[in-house]
């Protein structure tokens, strides 16, 4: 009995030892040589790894600027470092690197505690992946905020919060890096990264309630009924499926303010400060 065990055992470890110069010899034959200016790439980069750049992690984006062309180069971008850490590699290759207008995460909903008060009470997990499957919401509006959090949760760099008033998720400006994660977390694609311009100044609908105004109305306070009053001070807007979307190419300093100021639910979200336009002109 004995003699069968040391048997099997010689049998396995012999298995063993060849399976290992078998994966030995693998390795070597698809070892993939580190880059050295990649590497010294990567330690530039913020090591988020959030995808927000069209790669698969700051590796993989450190690898495509180290063989990138000039012409290449100027694609590239990383969100989450800005224009200093993209200045700082076109440096060390000997590029330029263009100038890239701030963004941030906007959400497009409004349906505040006040403006959209719950119907219905919901039991179960706080997620708004499984709410989305699950049931239309708590304020009847079946394109609102479910205000669960997953935005919170998923942003890596903390700048979402529930803000407790307005029970809606809030993004904090100065800490939002436009990694997208909350765009691609969001079961019912609320939350939209766009440009803010260097003095923070944005115009945008805050809904995304594609009902009839009458029916959208009885759900939000601030829901947009597709009145076209927008359409007709900036003709760059359209309003399709009774929902009303303002352009990045709308200046917002422009037109912000009086946009705001004619919508008759308060769909619409001016960033600036009122009479600002007035104060120049």
């Amino acid at each position: 009995m004995s003699e069968l065990i040391i048997a099997n055992i010689i049998i396995l470890a012999s298995v063993a030892v060849i399976a290992a110069i078998i994966l030995y010899f693998a390795a070597q034959k698809f070892k993939i040589q580190n880059n050295p200016l990649a590497e010294e790439i990567a330690q530039m980069l913020p090591q988020a790894n959030c995808g927000a750049c069209g790669r698969a992690g700051c590796q993989d984006f450190a690898n495509a600027c180290a063989t990138a062309d000039a012409e290449q180069f100027a694609h590239l971008y990383c969100p989450v470092g800005g224009s200093k850490t993209m200045n700082q590699i076109a440096k060390k290759l000997g590029y330029s690197s263009p100038e890239h207008e701030p963004t941030v995460a906007v959400l497009h909903c409004n349906g505040t505690c006040q403006n959209a008060p719950d119907k219905v009470e919901y039991i179960g997990l706080k997620s708004c992946r499984l709410a989305h499957r699950a049931f239309v919401g708590k304020t009847g509006c079946p394109n609102g905020c479910l205000r669960l959090g997953d935005c919170v949760r998923n942003c890596p760099f903390g700048a979402i919060e529930m803000d407790k008033e307005t029970g809606l998720p809030k993004v904090n400006p100065d800490k939002c890096t436009s990694c997208g994660a909350c765009v691609r977390i969001c079961p019912r694609g609320l939350y939209e990264i766009r440009p803010r311009g260097k003095d923070g100044i944005m115009i945008y609908v805050a809904c995304s309630n594609k009902q009839k105004g009458a029916i959208a109305r009885k759900n939000c306070l601030a829901a947009c009924i597709g009145c076209k009053k927008c359409a007709i001070i900036c003709p760059e807007i359209k309003v399709e499926e009774n929902l009303s979307r303002i352009p990045t190419t709308v200046d917002a300093k422009t037109y912000g303010e009086e946009l705001a100021a004619n919508c008759p639910t308060g769909a619409i979200i001016y960033t600036g400060k009122k009479g600002k336009k007035d104060e120049q002109n």
